[in-house]
């Protein structure tokens, strides 16, 4: 019988417990995604489609909208399997999003079945191949904190030199959780044998069983990354640590720690974390010691990740990422800040160093 993680360990998937990078600097409070604008994200795609071939690039502006419920509507419009739909990244709900999707050539007739007052068909150009997962450079966001501090200009411009120069932890955001935490909890049950794929209507079990899975491993990053912080080792290589290229994203273990120290600093690296599971490439040394270590804190082994192979093969994700184009804006009692990221960081993750207190309206 599988032992439910303690407390301690939970806080992986607690977002609003994590702890901070500039926890010694004040935070502007604020109130997020409190109007439609708020919150806008547009993806930066990896390349743009080249206008022949059987798949039909869409780029799409939806406002109000999951990932989940895009795929849904555009399957239904078009009469086609959400299967055939690619998307490159999930984008949040509580905003205004821009993305390319794909779907068959077949379809172009439909395109404009898919509009509606809250989902708008921008532009479309054909391609030769189906937009997959992780196709994308990163996202720009412009996004407005309301009810700030009165000093807040001045504060968030202090906290984004901090940022700048090193960098903020690459967590996982809340929504990668679910609402009150009931995919981590589900990816959880999962995981250790307690309920079975089956139990999941079928209509959405493909979607909800990748992302529950995918929420075990996140909340473990992102313990491992807190854990991390919180011993002052984040921007410290250790010996046996998996590193990451910057420019190729190719992975190596350290042996010559100086050395790697050096390429660290001068950011032609970092350090990763892990997302587990049978395919992963695991630390050696002190650095794997406190990997296994979170591992056992919640009850799990790397073992377990076997159960669902194809799911949960297991990668590395940097345990830092620096915002590109940061820039601070006042507007009356407002704070506007603007920023870009690489793909799979969440904009949370990185607000939350400004914000300094629980988003209200996420």
């Amino acid at each position: 019988m599988h032992t439910p993680p303690s407390n301690h360990a939970k806080r992986g998937g607690n977002f609003d417990s994590l702890p901070y990078l500039t926890a010694d600097l004040p935070g502007v409070g604020g109130t997020l995604k409190q109007e439609a604008d708020d919150f806008v994200v547009e993806e930066l795609p990896a390349y743009e489609p080249c206008g022949e071939g059987e798949h039909l690039f869409l780029w799409v502006e939806k406002q109000d909208v999951s990932g989940e419920e895009l795929l849904r509507h555009v399957a239904r419009r078009l009469g086609i399997a959400s299967g055939d739909i690619g998307m490159a990244g999930i984008k949040d709900r509580r905003a205004i999003t821009r993305q390319w999707i794909s779907v068959p050539v077949r379809s172009a007739p439909l395109i404009a079945q898919i509009e509606t007052e809250r989902i708008r068909v921008l532009t479309s150009a054909r391609h030769g191949n189906k937009l997959r997962t992780g196709h994308l450079r990163g996202n720009r966001f412009s996004i407005c904190l309301r009810d700030v501090t009165v000093d807040a200009a001045d504060r968030a411009e202090r906290i984004a030199e901090v940022l700048g120069r090193r960098g903020f932890p690459n967590y996982f955001g809340a929504q990668r959780f679910g609402e009150e935490g009931q995919t981590l909890q589900l990816g959880l049950d999962l995981l250790s044998g307690k309920v079975s794929p089956r139990s999941i209507p079928a209509p959405r079990r493909r979607f909800l069983l990748r992302m529950a899975l995918s929420a075990v491993q996140s909340a473990l990053f992102n313990s491992v990354l807190a854990t991390r912080l919180e011993s002052g080792q984040l921007h410290t290589v250790l010996a046996g640590d998996v590193m990451q290229v910057a420019a190729s994203g190719g992975p190596f273990v350290v042996e010559d720690q100086a050395a790697e120290q050096k390429r660290f600093d001068a950011r032609e690296t970092v350090v990763t974390g892990p997302i587990f599971g049978p395919n992963m490439r695991a630390p050696q040394g002190k650095a794997g010691e406190q990997e296994l270590a979170v591992l056992a804190e919640w009850n799990f082994s790397v073992a377990d990740f076997g159960r669902f192979p194809k799911l949960t093969s297991g990668t590395r994700r940097p345990l830092i990422t620096w915002p590109g184009n940061l820039a601070i804006q006042a507007e009356g009692t407002a704070l506007r800040i603007e920023f870009e990221l690489g793909s799979g960081c969440y904009a949370t993750s990185l607000l939350r160093e400004f914000m300094k207190s629980p988003a209200k309206n996420e």
